[in-house]
């Protein structure tokens, strides 16, 4: 108890951290903040005199969103470190996600939409409820659940929460990921695409440097060298010099040049990296290849190709650009699985009944 605020005492919570409540006539009543708090001053003289706070009267103004609303934390994610080092392309993308997201009404016919929703009210099941919502296009629910778990991680930097709601909570679509291009597909795209062909300088630059569909499209005349070609990745920002395959120089020796970049449309214009993976789609068909074959699979394809050939999985991630150690070991460990089911195999001595 205090000489300033009488009847007023501090204690300590379970968690551990002190509280006020004020105490009369063997009745405690619980108090915001601490002394010299607005919202303590005025809970503490409604407590002591037993008048009651009046609510204030909020008008809500059109359009207008809880301060701390879901809305406000993505505005607090692109203010982060972390964000102003991504690379424009994952800054699009991201957007658009939480832009969708964040304007979808929470129930039809309701003018409520997710970021107006204030994230100091989000609960476990909200969580489970929202992705259970887009239970039919997993990988869009996935999206959602990176994007939530962004979302609470301002909130709890600008500590407007003290627990994280999404916090173990698990979603992952099956996906077996791209499919890398066997021998006959191969075989089959070359035998209808020679070399010289759009399709097939393509499909080189893919498989031979192992690039994305936007770093494809937008690869220069000038980037090339007869030892290697020099790239700023698409989508990491990261700068890569990748040696030079003399099948990749075969196909580019063949190739007119019609443009500041090595793909142009046949109006002579670069290629948006959307349009070339639409094109080779319709490339793929037109070979009788079965749908699945993506230039991001042909990418995959030179990682399962050099773990097969004995690279290691750090000249794996210096070719492909791989920050990540895991991804690129995945092509090293199903490589060294097979030759050691091999070599295995091929110590076996006969082992059935001589009849």
């Amino acid at each position: 108890m205090t000489a300033e605020y009488p009847g007023a005492t501090p204690y300590t919570d379970r968690h551990g951290r002190e509280r006020w409540r004020y105490r009369r006539k063997g009745k405690a009543v619980g108090l915001p903040r601490e002394p010299g708090d607005p919202e303590f001053e005025a809970a503490y003289r409604a407590a002591a005199t037993g008048i009651p706070i009046a609510p204030a009267q909020v008008t809500r103004l059109p359009g207008a969103s809880h301060p701390r609303s879901l809305r406000a934390a993505w505005r607090a994610v692109t203010k982060t470190i972390e964000w102003a080092n991504l690379a424009p392309v994952s800054k699009a993308n991201q957007t658009s996600i939480a832009e969708r997201f964040l304007s979808t009404q929470v129930d039809q016919g309701r003018p409520l939409r997710y970021g107006d929703l204030p994230i100091d009210e989000l609960k476990r099941r909200h969580i489970r409820e929202i992705l259970a919502r887009w239970s039919d296009t997993p990988h869009a629910a996935a999206h959602i659940l990176r994007l939530l778990r962004k979302l609470t991680g301002a909130a709890l930097d600008a500590e407007w929460i003290e627990q994280d709601p999404t916090y173990r909570i698990k979603f992952r679509p099956a996906f077996k990921g791209w499919k890398a291009w066997p021998v006959d597909v191969r075989s089959a795209f070359e035998r209808r695409w020679p070399v010289g062909s759009t399709p097939r300088t393509v499909y080189a630059l893919a498989l031979y440097q192992g690039h994305r569909r936007g770093d494809v499209a937008v690869i220069r005349w000038t980037d090339l060298q007869a030892a290697g070609s020099s790239i700023v990745q698409h989508k990491t920002g990261k700068s890569l010099w990748i040696p030079m395959h003399p099948e990749l120089v075969e196909a580019l020796e063949a190739t007119p040049h019609r443009g500041e970049t090595v793909i142009v449309t046949q109006y002579g214009r670069p290629f948006s990296h959307k349009a070339l993976g639409m094109r080779m789609q319709d490339w793929t068909a037109r070979a009788g290849i079965q749908p699945g074959y993506t230039l991001h699979g042909l990418r995959k394809t030179l990682g399962k190709l050099l773990a097969e050939g004995g690279a290691t999985t750090r000249q794996i991630m210096a070719i492909l650009g791989h920050s990540d150690i895991a991804h690129a070991e995945l092509y090293t460990r199903e490589a060294e699985q097979r030759k050691l089911a091999t070599d295995g195999m091929d110590k076996l001595g006969r082992v059935g009944s001589r009849g």
